[in-house]
């Protein structure tokens, strides 16, 4: 199994108390607009990839999807986490660089 550096570093961001998870906790950040990004597990349903997707456009927050739901809530300790919140900046950069080097190395560096 290869060390996935995006769940290393929710798990940081969890641990640090800087990370939401659950239908009302992540809804609630992002409408007080602590939220800086919501991460939603990609075999999450259609359904709930657009609430998250209306709810990140209306209130300003990064939408993006990792993962699946059983990655994303081992990666805090927890079951399954269809969503997650990033409320702090810095985790949210960092987090975002990391799936954006891991897609370019899934891409071949194109």
């Amino acid at each position: 199994m290869t060390h996935d550096k995006v769940l290393s570093m929710l798990s940081l961001a969890h641990k640090a108390g800087k990370l939401k998870s659950g239908e009302f906790a992540v809804e609630k950040a992002a409408k007080s607009k602590q939220a800086r990004l919501v991460i939603v597990a990609k075999d999450a349903s259609e359904g709930t990839k657009k609430s998250y997707k209306d709810l990140c456009s209306h209130y300003h927050a990064v939408y993006t999807e990792y993962g699946d739901k059983a990655a994303l809530g081992q990666a805090i300790g927890k079951e399954f986490r269809a969503a997650l919140a990033v409320c702090d900046e810095n985790f949210a950069k960092e987090i975002t660089g990391r799936m954006q080097e891991k897609s370019d190395s899934d891409d071949g560096g194109r």
